[in-house]
C-alpha cells in the first residue's frame, strides 16, 4: 500500500494540527432524526487528513461518538453488538481497570461525565482565538437548528504561553508532544526512533492497523471493528481525558527530595525531574544525555527519538519507571522490539487552565491554591483496539 484515501480519514487521526488554541465541545443525542441531519451538515466542514495546498486553514473540526451517541441515532443492534466490548461498556464502567479511584473516580469526575449523557466529542482547533470563536459560533449555530441536540458543555484547551512566546510545555514545565509513531501509508515528517526497530537497527513504519481499522496491523491480521465494514473503514477508537495536575504539590516534591537526592548537586531538582519522565524538561533524553540538558539533541529529529533502552537494561541511565519507558520499552525486552510494536498509540492534547511560572528562588508560593486551580493536560489517544493499546499502556 502506497498511501492512504486521506479524504476518507479524518484529519485529527492523521496528523497532530500543532494549533495553539482549542475547544472540546460534547453533544447529546436527543433525537435521532435530527441528530442524523446534523451529521449530515457536518459532513461538509469536517477536516479531513487531506494535504493542504498552501499552508493550514485558520481552524479545523472533527466528531467522535461515543458506544451511547451511536445507540442514540439508532443504529441496527447487530452493528452495535459487534463493537468491542470496552468501547461498548465506556471509561466509567472500566474505571477499576484504568486505575480511575479514590479521587480519581467517576463520581469525582466533571458533571458531564458522571452520567452516560455524552454522545458525542465536536472537537474544534484554531491558530488564533477569534477564529476558534467564529468556528465555534457557526457549529452552535448548527446545532441549535437541528432541533434535537444539545450541548452538553465544553472545554477550552490552549498552549501555554511564556514569557510572551507559544510553548510545546504542559503546566510541569515538561516538553511536550515527542514520540508518536510512524505508520504505513500515511504521511508525515517521520524521524529515527518514531516507529519499530528492524533487525539492522533501522526504524521503519508500524502497520497501518495499529493506527486505522480495515487494515492488518503488525500480527498480519484485521483489528476487531464493527460492522458492515463501511462504517469502520479508515476510523479509529479515541480516548478522552482530562488529566487535572496538582502542581503545587509536585514543585514541592521536587524541591523536598531534590535536596536528598543530590546533595550538594546544584541541578538535583531538574536531575530528579528528569527522572520521572525520562527526558529533562526541555525532552532531551536521558538515555543519551543523563547529566544536564542538551539543545542540540532535543532540537534534532534525527536524535530526539532515535534511542534505545537495551544497553540500559538495569535503568542507570533511564529509570525503568520513568514515563517513557514505561509507555514504550523499545527493545529492553528484547525480540527487536516486537513485544511493544502491538501496544504504541498516537497522542493528541493540549494544556488547559491557566500557566502559573516557577516562582524565583526563595519566593513562596501557596501549593494548596495551585492544586486547587483546575489546570492540567487534555489527553487523547488514538489506536485501533483500546484494550491491547490503550488500556494496557494505562
Amino acid at each position: 500500500m502506497s498511501k492512504l484515501n486521506a479524504t476518507d480519514v479524518q484529519g485529527f487521526i492523521l496528523r497532530g494540527y500543532s494549533m495553539p488554541y482549542a475547544r472540546y465541545c460534547f453533544l447529546h443525542f436527543d433525537d435521532a432524526k435530527s441528530s442524523c441531519l446534523l451529521v449530515k451538515m457536518l459532513l461538509k466542514v469536517v477536516t479531513t487528513g487531506q494535504l493542504w495546498d498552501k499552508k493550514k486553514p485558520q481552524s479545523t473540526v472533527n466528531i467522535a461518538f461515543t458506544h451511547k451517541g451511536l445507540e442514540a441515532l439508532e443504529l441496527p443492534i447487530a452493528t452495535l453488538i459487534s463493537f468491542p466490548v470496552e468501547f461498548q461498556q465506556g471509561m466509567r464502567a472500566r474505571a477499576s481497570i484504568l486505575g480511575d479511584t479514590g479521587k480519581n473516580a467517576p463520581e469525582n469526575w466533571d458533571g458531564m461525565w458522571r452520567e452516560e449523557k455524552v454522545h458525542a466529542w465536536l472537537g474544534i482547533h484554531a491558530l488564533s482565538q477569534e477564529a476558534l470563536q467564529a468556528q465555534y459560533t457557526e457549529m452552535t449555530a448548527l446545532i441549535a437548528d437541528s432541533g434535537g441536540v444539545r450541548l452538553l458543555g465544553a472545554q477550552d484547551a490552549a498552549a501555554l504561553v511564556e514569557d510572551g512566546k507559544v510553548t510545546l510545555k504542559e503546566h510541569f514545565g515538561y516538553t511536550d508532544g515527542f514520540g508518536n509513531p510512524d505508520y504505513v501509508g500515511v504521511c508525515r515528517n517521520t524521524q529515527p526512533g518514531q516507529g519499530k526497530l528492524m533487525p539492522d537497527g533501522s526504524w521503519a513504519p508500524l502497520a497501518t492497523g495499529e493506527l486505522l481499522l480495515g487494515y492488518a496491523d503488525e500480527a498480519g491480521e484485521l483489528p476487531v471493528a464493527p460492522v458492515p465494514h463501511i462504517l469502520a473503514a479508515n476510523g479509529t477508537f479515541m480516548v478522552y481525558r482530562k488529566l487535572h495536575e496538582n502542581v503545587g504539590t509536585f514543585r514541592n516534591f521536587l524541591a523536598t527530595w531534590s535536596a536528598r537526592y543530590g546533595a550538594g548537586d546544584e541541578n538535583a531538582k531538574e536531575k530528579l525531574a528528569a527522572k520521572f519522565i525520562g527526558r529533562w524538561r526541555d525532552g532531551t533524553p536521558i538515555e543519551l544525555s543523563p547529566d544536564s540538558p542538551n539543545p542540540s539533541i532535543a532540537q534534532d529529529p534525527n536524535q530526539s527519538t532515535n534511542f534505545r533502552f537495551s544497553r540500559d537494561t538495569d535503568g542507570t541511565r533511564c529509570p525503568l519507571g520513568a514515563h517513557i519507558r514505561r509507555v514504550n520499552p523499545r527493545d529492553a525486552f528484547g525480540f527487536e522490539g516486537r513485544l511493544i510494536n502491538r501496544r504504541r498509540i498516537t497522542r493528541r492534547g493540549l494544556p488547559y487552565g491557566p500557566y502559573a511560572a516557577e516562582p524565583d528562588p526563595g519566593d513562596p508560593q501557596d501549593s494548596a491554591e495551585l492544586d486547587a486551580t483546575d489546570r492540567g493536560v487534555v489527553f487523547m489517544a488514538l489506536n485501533a483496539s483500546l484494550s491491547r493499546q490503550f488500556e494496557f499502556v494505562q
